[in-house]
């Protein structure tokens, strides 16, 4: 981190402002180079002329400096504010590139926040997550996490492990003192057992800190000419998939992103389930289960305006998913009276997709379950594979711990050894370069 780095902080294109950052040991002389005597006071704007290294004016706007340690990256940083025009931009960077600047790398701004110690490694993830956040939800649990919420769990699971170990290395190292009772290493269970049902509490939240981050599924399911796409369309708001009267139309997985009660929403419609002799279709049909099982929700479809089972559809579902007697409009009564089966069944309801009929019931149901589903709970949510990944192996760790803890204690030891290590992976504690490399290469440059 001896180079000086920069780069265009705000969106590229045409804009009204403009964004230049600076971090590093030649921040100060750079700044000074462009706007001139005498700096800027710390952390207050200035209005200054940016010139080039003939003298000649580049823009005039607004200069800040961060002296090191009290800037974002905990280095010597500087800021221009100039007017957004590519050409502006563009003679900026020349002459930071020609004062013997280098343009930044995707996330090394944050890189360098984490490794001054600005942030952890759960930090700068919120951190990005925030910056990519585009709904209510994403931005909620994006700006917890930043500002700690995992880190102060995860840290808070390490000092109590790390308690926990010392009575077990207390009665292995120390096996004849008199301060140290005999059976010092089972008093360590209690408090295993207690992190152990943490971690698994933990785990066990149906990944909905991922499903907030990627998106919550629903997928559409039925038999050919169900009405799938209809409402599919019904619900985007627009036409997303091709209708027509000719069974099977629908082949591969069609997919419509939206917003639902603050959180991002995957519909997706699927391909009709009936014997196929197609090869093309047979392939669209497996994709349609193959998505039926993984999804959050499915929601069956039959076309209650002719004679038909309900059997295959029903099968399909579970307890928590919808079932929609479709096209009621040309059923008459008849929509009305199919049972609905086993309380604990799905829920039934009667809709047109052609004409919108009971389609806001439908959606208040799927608002509902979204929003019961990815709300924010008291424990901050897993966001991310890696984090699901390390407390797993965490777990794994303290539960061999406690089976050694009676007869092993050096085993348990070396397990709890694991499983503080785990944790410190999370939040970046020791150093794995490749894991920072793949973290802080997401991020988008400036940041």
């Amino acid at each position: 981190m001896t180079d000086t780095i920069f780069a265009l902080a705000s969106a590229p294109g045409r804009a009204g402002v403009a964004v230049i950052r600076v971090s590093g040991p030649e921040a100060g002389p750079a700044l000074d180079a462009l706007a001139g005597s005498p700096r800027p006071a710390p952390r207050a704007a200035a209005l200054r002329r940016f010139r080039d290294d003939e003298g000649a004016v580049i823009d005039q706007g607004l200069a800040l400096w961060f002296p090191a340690p009290g800037s974002f990256t905990g280095e010597d940083c500087a800021e221009f504010q100039i007017h957004g025009g590519p050409a502006v931009v563009e003679a900026m960077a020349a002459r930071l590139t020609a004062l013997g600047l280098r343009p930044a790398d995707p996330g090394e701004f944050t890189r360098r926040a984490f490794e001054h110690g600005k942030m952890d490694l759960t930090e700068a993830e919120g951190l990005a997550d925030l910056i990519d956040a585009e709904t209510e939800g994403q931005r909620a649990q994006a700006l917890a996490q930043m500002t700690g919420a995992l880190k102060s769990l995860y840290e808070t699971w390490r000092e109590a492990l790390i308690g926990v170990l010392a009575a077990v290395e207390g009665e292995i190292d120390f096996p004849d003192e008199g301060d140290v009772p005999d059976q010092l290493a089972r008093t360590a269970g209690p408090p295993l057992d207690a992190l152990i049902d943490a971690l698994a509490a933990h785990l066990d939240d149906d990944r909905r800190g991922e499903k907030v981050r990627e998106g919550f599924t629903i997928a559409l399911i039925g038999a050919p000419n169900a009405g799938k796409s209809s409402l599919l369309n019904a619900l985007a708001r627009r036409e997303a998939a091709i209708v027509t009267e000719i069974p099977g139309t629908t082949r591969d997985i069609v997919e419509v992103r939206q917003v639902r009660a603050g959180f991002p929403v995957i519909l997706a419609d699927t391909a009709g389930l009936r014997e196929a002799a197609d090869v093309v279709e047979q392939e669209g049909i497996r994709r349609a289960l193959a998505r039926a099982e993984e999804a959050d929700v499915r929601i069956g479809l039959i076309d209650v305006s002719r004679e038909t089972s309900e059997t295959d559809v029903r099968d399909k579902l579970r307890s928590g998913d919808a079932l929609i007697l479709n096209k009621t409009d040309l059923a008459g009564d008849h929509a009305h009276h199919v049972p609905q089966g086993a309380e604990q069944g799905p829920i039934v309801f009667p809709v047109s997709a052609r004409t919108g009929e009971g389609l806001s019931a439908l959606e208040a149901w799927i608002d509902a379950v979204v929003l019961e589903r990815l709300s924010a709970r008291e424990a901050p949510a897993l966001s991310r594979a890696r984090h699901r990944l390390g407390v797993s192996q965490a777990l794994e760790s303290l539960q061999r711990a406690r089976v050694a803890l009676d007869h092993h204690p050096e085993l348990a030891g070396a397990d709890i050894h694991l499983a503080i290590r785990a944790l410190e992976g999370l939040t970046g504690r020791i150093d794995v370069e490749d894991v920072l490399d793949r973290v802080f290469s997401q991020f988008c440059i400036g940041k």
